[in-house]
């Protein structure tokens, strides 16, 4: 008789598994996923003080402005910006291609200017309407500018000024590109030529679109998680968690029977609610997340055996069921309040102290 409950148990255990995975799952691959379980780079920018230009809190909105510009132009799903104190800046790219060339375009100052044989700065990336990298019949890698109303008739004036001269175009002081002005060009167009690739041509005409940063910006940290690390991280997760619940419901089945496969089915409508919540907040879910999700699953289980333990020392001591409930309940939740509150104060040291892997 005691193998046939023991299989009996057994069975319920699976099927609760069976049914909590085939309902779970889907909504927990919903969720959206830190770079630690989907690849991707972390990068975090300071702005800093030049002679030329000082942080204030208008240039931080601005940088993060034109950092979000130049991010939504590299067509990535779901990144992620957000301030970081008064100075810095996280940048979250997934899934990002060449994570090299992101960082870089993403602490460019990108300050485009146009100058003339003198040296004179006549137009600045301010003037610019619009820029589209192009390969030209002749196969080369370009480009294109076009100017506003005020840009087109500053380069109008400048290249009519300097017919058989060089005008010499710089983006962060280094010289893109220096041709001779053969015609006066007034139809408010220019392209940039000297890209070594399509590739190089697209980035150059982000930056000139998105706009220059008002402050120097630094990189202060880049971590870079590979496609191929990201999902071996998910596949390990997956694992952990299954042979982590399955432990934890068999453990309760076997030791509490009917007591503890009520608090099986509370602990999965826990998960639920817990996965809903987060799909809800738009959450990011990361590998330090699940194994909090874990550890929150090991204090319940704990809750339910505090209450459990002593819940059957009121019933030796002779009290009915429901006398021996509440009583056991009482004698444990103390002990219980105390845990969580102890945990929501590390939780709230590390929300606001701690750097976390999303």
């Amino acid at each position: 008789m005691r193998w046939g409950n023991l299989a009996k148990f057994l069975v319920t255990a699976l099927a609760i598994v069976g049914i909590f995975g085939y309902y779970i799952s889907p909504l927990a691959l919903s969720i959206k996923q830190g770079l630690d379980l989907q690849g991707g780079t972390h990068v975090v920018l300071e702005a800093v003080d030049t002679p030329e230009a000082k942080v204030d809190e208008d240039a931080v909105q601005r940088v993060v402005k034109i950092i979000e510009r130049r991010v939504n132009e590299l067509g990535l799903t779901e990144p992620i910006i957000q301030r970081q104190g008064d100075r810095r800046i996280i940048v979250e790219l997934p899934g990002v291609k060449d994570p090299e060339k992101a960082i870089e375009m993403l602490g460019k100052t990108a300050l485009l200017e146009f100058q003339d044989e003198s040296g004179a700065t006549v137009l600045t990336g301010k003037d610019l309407k619009n820029a589209q990298a192009q390969i030209d019949q002749a196969n080369r890698n370009l480009v294109a500018l076009e100017f506003s109303d005020e840009g087109a008739r500053k380069f109008a004036d400048l290249t009519a000024k300097n017919i058989g001269k060089r005008i010499t175009i710089l983006l962060d002081k280094q010289v893109l590109t220096s041709p001779v002005v053969e015609e006066a060009i007034p139809s408010g167009k220019a392209v940039i030529t000297g890209n070594r690739t399509i590739e190089e041509a697209q980035r150059l005409a982000i930056l000139l679109r998105s706009g220059s940063l008002p402050v120097k910006v630094d990189i202060v940290e880049t971590r870079t998680v590979g496609p191929t690390l990201g999902q071996d991280s998910k596949e390990k997760s997956k694992v952990a968690f299954a042979i982590g619940i399955a432990a934890i419901l068999l453990f309760m089945l076997l030791f509490y029977r009917l007591s503890g496969l009520v608090a099986n089915i509370a602990l999965l409508l826990y998960v639920l609610l817990l996965l809903v919540a987060l799909k809800m907040l738009n959450a990011t879910l990361t590998l330090p997340g699940i194994a909090g999700i874990i550890l929150s699953m090991g204090m319940a289980v704990d809750a339910n055996v505090l209450i459990f333990e002593r819940f059957k020392e009121e019933v030796r001591a002779g009290k009915t069921l429901r006398a021996a409930m509440d009583a056991g309940f009482n004698r444990a939740f103390m002990t219980i309040f105390d845990s969580n509150v102890t945990t929501l104060f590390a939780a709230v040291v590390l929300f606001f102290l701690g750097t976390g892997a999303d």
